[in-house]
């Protein structure tokens, strides 16, 4: 049974769900944990490129089942701060506030490049590969459609203000939630 507040942010690739999800973990004293940091490290521990992990989990399913298990076991211990590509789709029923952080597919191409250090071609392509295979993956194994954001509480393009507005206002939506708890 789940104790605490658990909120899942979700979005694009490149949107800037990490940075959120860490000062939303920070601010109200919540755990903080990654599905994308979950996966990264199973792409290390295998030996393979991010990409490459993406293409094994979408002719196996235990790579992602592996991640959102241990993803849910988070959930359930409440507190947290889950973020992630499919987090809000595999935690929607234990979540109390489902988050979608978009933005503008060259934007997000621009960011992803000067984080990474590549070139803005190689992030377009490196997206439109993630998205689609995390599209995929999410209809396959859990039946959910990922362009469906009905489930979302808040949706925010983050490419629209600043991230100190992006983030106040996240913040007063969480605040408000917890207000209307008590």
């Amino acid at each position: 049974m789940k104790k605490g507040l658990v909120i899942a942010v979700s979005g694009q690739v490149g949107a800037g769900k990490t940075t959120y999800a860490k000062k939303l973990a920070e601010t109200f004293g919540l755990r903080y944990a990654s599905s994308g940091g979950l996966f990264r490290k199973l792409a290390e521990d295998l030996g393979v490129s991010l990409i490459k992990l993406h293409e094994m989990a979408e002719t196996d399913p235990k790579y992602d089942l592996m991640v959102d298990e241990r993803a849910r076991k988070l959930a359930e211990e409440g507190n947290i701060v889950i973020e992630g590509h499919l987090a809000a789709w595999v935690l929607q029923d234990i979540a109390d506030i489902l988050i979608l952080l978009k933005a503008p597919l060259e934007v997000r191409a621009k960011r992803l490049a000067e984080r990474d250090g590549k070139t803005v071609d190689k992030a377009l392509e490196e997206i439109k590969l993630r998205e689609e295979s995390n599209r995929r993956r999410c209809l396959k194994y859990y039946g959910k459609n990922m362009d469906d954001w009905t489930i979302f509480d808040i949706i925010i393009d983050t490419s629209k203000l600043d991230i100190n507005q992006i983030f106040n206002v996240l913040k007063t939506f969480v605040e408000a939630y917890i207000s209307k708890q008590r």
